[in-house]
């Protein structure tokens, strides 16, 4: 699966939204180092470079076009540096002020066993910032499972198929709890107002081609992209039909967690 800066920065504003919340609930007045894990086209680790102009700040990420955007993003801010990880595998080279994970970790499974291992990396005093997406059950990602799992598509594509990664609230409160001092988690439902999609998509697959439709489109070649992505749609525009100004409004629920060391 290939990551495409260009598509997922389509809705810049939309997505950075969730990430400076978060940001704006991190209790530190001056980091000495930083991990931002899983930072993406680094649009947010500018921020914490801009936040944080003496820290020494790390981004991780697997996608090597990802990271190249990224590269480009900070260019003028020395004391960001990016490095190619598996965020289930990588660590710092020793426990750090600030772990800052912005919609990255619903990418990998075993939630108990990665907030243990992401929680290990955080210092003494330190905080560990948690966003993820919690939106799975909602239409825009139960259309594509179910359109995968159906007779038309089973076979190239049912096995991609998995269940909502991402564990109720009060799971990520009890792993925590015992190694933080204190954990403070949320949620927020953000109604986003998506504009008419200008190549021809419902606006909300126009939203999940940068991220959730990924790794189905990657598995089929053209044709059949077409193909699956028409019928999607069209049962989009059933769960979120156009209003009359040619927007869609999008609800996305999202959790939050900040704990402190």
């Amino acid at each position: 699966m290939t990551w495409d800066p260009q598509q997922y920065l389509q809705f810049e504003d939309l997505r950075l939204r969730p990430a400076m919340d978060l940001l704006a609930r991190v209790p530190l007045f001056a980091p000495r180092d930083v991990v931002d894990l899983g930072c993406g086209a680094g649009n947010v680790t500018r921020l914490l470079g801009e936040r944080w102009p003496r820290a020494s700040i790390v981004g991780v990420d697997n996608s090597a076009t990802m990271l190249s955007r990224a590269r480009e993003t900070v260019a003028d801010l020395p004391n960001i540096v990016f490095v190619s990880g598996e965020l289930d595998a990588w660590q710092p080279p020793a426990p750090v002020d600030l772990v800052y994970s912005n919609a990255a970790l619903h990418w990998l499974p075993d939630h108990a066993t990665l907030i243990a291992r992401v929680a290990s990396m955080v210092a003494p005093g330190g905080v560990l910032a948690v966003q993820m997406p919690d939106n799975f059950r909602a239409p825009s990602h139960q259309l594509i499972a179910d359109l995968a799992q159906s007779a038309r598509w089973r076979a190239p594509l049912g096995a991609l198929v998995r269940g909502a990664p991402t564990a109720p609230a009060a799971d990520y409160y009890d792993w925590l709890a015992p190694r933080f001092a204190r954990v403070d988690i949320w949620t927020t439902e953000y109604l986003q107002v998506l504009p008419a999609s200008r190549g021809g998509d419902h606006p909300v697959a126009a939203w999940t081609r940068g991220t959730s439709l990924l790794p189905f489109i990657a598995a089929l070649d053209s044709s059949h992209q077409a193909e699956f992505i028409s019928a999607y749609n069209a049962q989009l525009a059933a769960a979120y039909p156009a209003r009359t100004d040619g927007t869609v409004l999008f609800p996305f629920r999202r959790i939050f967690i900040i704990a402190n060391r």
